[in-house]
């Protein structure tokens, strides 16, 4: 059983994962609101250097050695990153959508993801996960923590878009709405829930991403998901569904080397 631990740094809160604890990480949380990337991988890690992407709810995923510098420092747009080398730090921000921190346990190269359901509907976990395998990361040596994000249970979406996410772990084509719908349900632990609002439904993303990643080969003990709904916990974490607010929360995770500890 994975556990999550508050940590702090000058008094401010944030989030950190048992199955994460060989690579300085952290789900933060609203309190360092208005701190950059490059700020908070200084909280982790002061040597490392901070990468970033401008959010656009897609699947595309981008390694440092993608990012071009732009003549007015915007970001390009992607939803995930993942690392080439030692000491460096990858961020996703997130509000409802859910921030993943993806990490090797033998190459120390990590990724952090951003996944709403636009991006889970494009199935963008298992896209970083596959550039990571290019990489030459082997499935069992993934370990992957989902942060605070909203929780299904009242994450209202139209039955269209509960249909959209489904198709990604059901075999019925997403066209078919209700037996899609259908199929979800029968599933253990199913990622939908009833809804009293005609036409509507309840959809818990992460349990969706969790699922996608059984359906790659990566077994449950690999997977941590955060105890924390965004959208219920409004001292910790900024939700768009609960003040229409646009503020997020950054998540983050520094690649290591493994090598000398290998030759130990």
């Amino acid at each position: 059983m994975h556990t999550w631990h508050w940590q702090t740094w000058n008094e401010l809160p944030y989030l950190t994962c048992s199955l994460l604890e060989p690579w300085s990480h952290g789900f933060f949380t609203q309190q360092f609101w208005l701190r950059s990337p490059d700020e908070l991988t200084r909280v982790l890690h002061p040597t490392a250097h901070a990468y970033r992407v401008k959010q656009v709810h897609g699947n595309t995923v981008l390694a440092p050695s993608e990012l071009t510098d732009l003549a007015d420092n915007e970001p390009p747009s992607a939803d995930g990153l993942i690392t080439q080398q030692t000491d460096q730090a990858v961020w996703a921000c997130s509000a409802d959508c859910t921030p993943v921190l993806i990490a090797d346990a033998v190459t120390g190269q990590v990724a952090a993801v951003h996944a709403g359901w636009r991006g889970t509907a494009l199935k963008i976990v298992p896209q970083a996960i596959a550039r990571l395998r290019q990489q030459g990361s082997q499935l069992q040596e993934l370990r992957v923590a989902m942060g605070p994000a909203i929780a299904g249970d009242v994450y209202q979406v139209s039955e269209h878009v509960a249909a959209e996410v489904g198709a990604t772990v059901v075999a019925v084509a997403p066209e078919n709405t209700a037996a899609l719908l259908n199929a979800l349900r029968q599933l253990p632990n199913s990622p939908l829930l009833d809804d009293p609002e005609p036409g509507r439904a309840r959809l818990d993303v992460r349990r969706v991403n969790a699922l996608q990643l059984k359906q790659l080969g990566i077994h449950s003990e690999q997977v941590a998901i955060a105890p924390y709904c965004t959208y219920q916990t409004p001292d910790r974490f900024f939700s768009y569904r609960r003040s229409r607010e646009k503020k997020a929360q950054w998540s983050g995770i520094i690649s290591r080397d493994f090598s000398e500890q290998r030759k130990c």
